[in-house]
């Protein structure tokens, strides 16, 4: 399979074809911001690898190297026009019976995760808020798409992450506080693989703390393992014009499986979250940060209505 990726080294933007070795140096070529998003519009993947594997400077760069940062797939770091998102409750052990063969799509439940600066990579912390309940790791494909100048979203490839999130206060009242259970940090694989997404999907899970492994256990996110068929969920998502403004990226999540939460243990503040994914062959890991506590609910310019200065009503004459 063919797998593509920016990245950042001293001050430039780069792009290479495959995952690094580690220990072995690996080419990379300099490319412009959009450069890669501009040639998947106009010729696909193939037109993309070509553009990320020849032409313009190249330079050697071990993985590992600190001048050397992975970016998320076709993330726009110039524009910030990036949506991450996904749905809810899609895996097959979520359900009590398998789909009918033409089984009528009905929509599962559907979040908005945040911007795509919100964004990590490998080794980089997730930051989560101060107080969670209960954070819960989830390993999923993630769908990656970039829209045309008049809106019509293309599917670039796919890759991995964790959707890390806090069950715990997603389960007071999924209706009410989902949305901000959803509001932690989120990592995906720099890998963008150039395929259909993928039918099978397995890896295992292993939370470290203090560097030994205290959990661990397998997962599964394929098309095989997902109750719901991947292009309907895409096709329902893009149904909706606000998903189709030119030049949007859209990273979606497509679904976990059962993790931590639901083998009753609790992911704590600097627990490292190992992601194997056996079946290609990458890793995914990061360290959980619990964020601090704002000092003032109203800091910066915004004020509450009671501290607000009054303002005469009276009619100009």
């Amino acid at each position: 399979m063919s797998i593509l990726f920016e990245a950042e080294y001293r001050g430039r933007r780069y792009a290479g074809a495959g995952v690094p070795e580690s220990g072995r140096p690996h080419t990379l070529h300099a490319v412009e911001e959009g450069q890669l998003r501009a040639a998947f519009l106009a010729g696909g993947a193939e037109a993309a690898l070509a553009a990320a594997t020849s032409g313009g400077e190249t330079v050697s760069v071990t993985p590992g190297d600190p001048g050397l940062r992975l970016l998320p797939p076709l993330l726009p770091t110039a524009t910030g026009n990036a949506l991450v998102n996904g749905f809810m409750g899609t895996h097959r052990s979520k359900f009590d019976r398998d789909p009918e063969p033409d089984e009528e799509f009905v929509a599962p439940n559907y979040y908005m995760k945040g911007f795509g600066s919100w964004l990590r990579v490998s080794d980089e912390p997730l930051t989560v808020p101060a107080d969670p309940i209960w954070l819960i790791e989830e390993p999923e494909v993630v769908l990656v798409y970039v829209n045309g100048e008049d809106g019509t979203p293309h599917y670039a490839g796919y890759t991995f992450g964790n959707d890390l999130n806090d069950i715990g206060l997603h389960l007071k009242n999924p209706w009410a506080y989902t949305p901000y259970a959803k509001l932690c940090e989120t990592s995906v694989l720099p890998w963008l693989f150039l395929d259909a997404p993928p039918q099978s999907v397995t890896g295992r899970v292993v939370v470290e703390r203090d560097g030994a492994a205290v959990w661990e256990g397998p997962f599964s996110c394929g098309a095989d393992s997902i109750f719901h068929r991947f292009e309907d969920m895409a096709e329902h998502l893009f149904s909706y014009p606000l998903l189709r403004q030119a030049g949007l990226v859209t990273y979606t999540f497509l679904g976990a499986d059962k993790a931590t939460y639901h083998d009753g243990f609790r992911i704590e503040d600097g627990d490292r979250m190992v992601l194997d994914v056996t079946s290609h062959g990458v890793v995914l890991a990061n360290t959980v940060r619990y964020g601090t506590q704002t000092a003032t609910a109203f800091s910066g310019s915004y004020l509450p209505p009671s501290s607000r200065p009054s303002v005469s009503r009276t009619a100009s004459r």
